[in-house]
């Protein structure tokens, strides 16, 4: 218990609710990666040319459960519609399950596309509820010694789950571990429901009782968005990182549907790089995150993704090979997962409890999609004018570096929220 305290920093009220929110995170994430490769794969074999509809079928969905979600944030206190909504995406992965071992082999390709969206819906909810939490329970002060450690719990379940995909698709069968996917998920709802019960009061939460709805209507969350200068920057943040990011997806499509052509290698190429960016971001997360916060702040923080993407687009320009596209996913993966992300969540710690939930979630849902769909589109644009992958990198440098410019100034305003808080 020393060497966690003097490693983390954390107070002795805060060990259990950190630990139980690790775990949580753990689990979830392991669910999440164990189907993540399946995911990439099945989008592979629908087609590189079909991406961008299966992220505008993903942009529909998103807007299909949205409004479903807040109206549980409405309406149920949040012990209730945080179990609700897993178990939903639970039931779903039992359901593929069911519906990949029914049909004949020739309706894979369809499934597969269904799936993938699916998927893409799936990561981006069970996430954005768990930061919605911590947001909630752990003050901005917390935040900054905390989450950095937390975030080792989801680092390690996506180092498990990919693994296991890797060691276990050419065993089992991708389509069994679907039920192994959701039995983790379940398992995740569980400790959930633990740490909700053992964390300590915020003086958030004292002002409003979490345990009673939070009421309001479906809209709220859209309406406090665009009311607030500082939310809109957030998602400025957010579409640059997602545009920049489809970008990279693509050009790794691209590359890998020429290098191989056996479907079970390259799944396994996929959680090979899944397993590289985990095992990175874990020894980052341990030992430097919460360093690095407290030292350079969070505004710097924020910036470091955006300049590994200028440097990594920069060397895909010059040389646009699947040994470059694969370290560069490795570093800006972990980059995202080991800094920027942690940094990212920090930033809701300092608005009303109910953007935590309603605000937030649109933008890690909608507003991420939307990016989906903006660098799709723009790929498959760029694409039909002659782009190449390597011109490609050459557009996507100048984004990353307003993207850079954009995270100083989050970082700033947030600093400044929290001292007035």
């Amino acid at each position: 218990m020393d060497f966690l305290t003097r490693l983390v920093s954390v107070e002795e009220d805060e060990v259990a609710p950190m630990l139980w929110a690790g775990l949580y995170f753990f689990l979830l994430l392991a669910a999440y990666f164990v189907i993540r490769p399946i995911r990439d794969e099945m989008g592979v074999a629908g087609g590189v040319r079909n991406l961008p509809w299966l992220f505008l079928g993903t942009l529909i969905g998103m807007l299909l459960i949205h409004p479903l979600f807040t109206t549980l944030v409405s309406r149920l206190p949040r012990r209730l519609f945080i179990p609700l909504s897993y178990g939903f995406f639970a039931v779903n992965l039992v359901f593929f399950w069911v519906l990949f071992r029914s049909l004949p082999s020739a309706d894979d390709v369809w499934v597969g596309r269904i799936f993938f969206v699916w998927a893409s819906v799936f990561n981006l909810f069970v996430v954005s509820i768990f930061w919605s939490l911590m947001a909630d329970l752990f003050r901005p002060a917390q935040a900054k010694r905390l989450f950095g450690f937390i975030a080792v719990g989801g680092t390690m379940g996506a180092v498990v789950g990919s693994a296991a995909t890797a060691f276990l698709a050419a065993r089992i069968t991708p389509t069994n571990l679907l039920l192994l996917s959701a039995a983790l998920l379940t398992a995740a709802t569980l400790a959930a429901r633990k740490l909700m019960q053992t964390a300590p009061e915020t003086e958030q939460e004292a002002a409003a009782d979490a345990d009673q709805p939070l009421g309001g209507g479906v809209l709220d969350g859209i309406r406090n968005l665009f009311a607030s200068p500082y939310l809109l920057g957030i998602v400025i943040y957010m579409l640059l990182y997602t545009v920049t990011a489809t970008f990279l997806y693509f050009q790794q499509a691209d590359i890998v549907a020429v290098s191989f052509s056996d479907r079970a290698a390259r799944t396994v190429f996929f959680a090979r790089i899944d397993l590289a960016v985990n095992t990175l971001t874990v020894i980052t997360q341990v030992f430097l995150t919460g360093r690095i916060v407290r030292r350079i702040g969070i505004a710097l923080a924020l910036a470091a993704l955006p300049l590994v993407c200028v440097l990594g687009f920069a060397a895909v320009g010059i040389a646009p090979t699947l040994m470059t596209i694969a370290v560069f996913q490795v570093l800006r993966r972990s980059s995202n997962y080991a800094v920027a992300r942690p940094c990212r969540e920090m930033l809701y710690t300092v608005i009303p409890r109910e953007a935590k939930y309603k605000a937030k979630n649109f933008i890690d849902t909608f507003v991420y999609r939307v990016g989906d769909q903006v660098g799709a589109w723009s790929y498959a644009a760029l694409g039909a004018f002659g782009f190449g992958v390597a011109a490609i990198s050459i557009v996507a440098v100048p984004l990353a570096a307003v993207w850079l410019g954009v995270g100083l100034w989050l970082g700033r305003r947030q600093k400044e929220r929290a001292k007035a808080a």
